[in-house]
């Protein structure tokens, strides 16, 4: 049996990355930064270890460059684009999202949190 145990900092990435609404895409930074105390490879990391069946939304974390990042065989991931475009994300001819469009916004992150914690007030 395999061990399914999940950090602290994983499972919090796994809750803000399920509040990105359908049809909209957040960056592997814009999650860290949201999360706090992490990067975006780290974010990448978790949405990696997900299990085949998992209830997180992970295709609508994409990088920076509004690109679905390649995975280890060095290609895009065919199953994310599948998704994100049956959520009616559209894709340019260069294989990018327009994030003016698309990206779920800083605002809407703050208002989707479910504590009403906003960004710094960690005390």
């Amino acid at each position: 049996m395999m061990d399914v145990t999940v950090s602290a900092l994983h499972a919090r990435i796994y809750e803000v990355v399920r509040l990105i609404p359908h049809g909209r895409v957040a960056t592997y930074g814009q999650i860290a930064a949201h999360v706090g105390r992490c990067g975006p490879r780290q974010v990448g990391t978790a949405l990696a270890r997900l299990p085949a069946r998992s209830d997180v939304p992970w295709q609508r974390v994409i990088n920076a460059k509004g690109e679905i990042s390649v995975r280890k065989d060095g290609s895009p991931s065919d199953e994310q684009s599948r998704r994100l475009r049956d959520e009616g994300v559209v894709f340019e001819r260069r294989g990018r999202i327009d994030l003016e469009r698309y990206q779920w916004t800083r605002e809407e992150m703050l208002w989707a949190q479910p504590c009403g914690r906003f960004l710094g007030d960690e005390h």
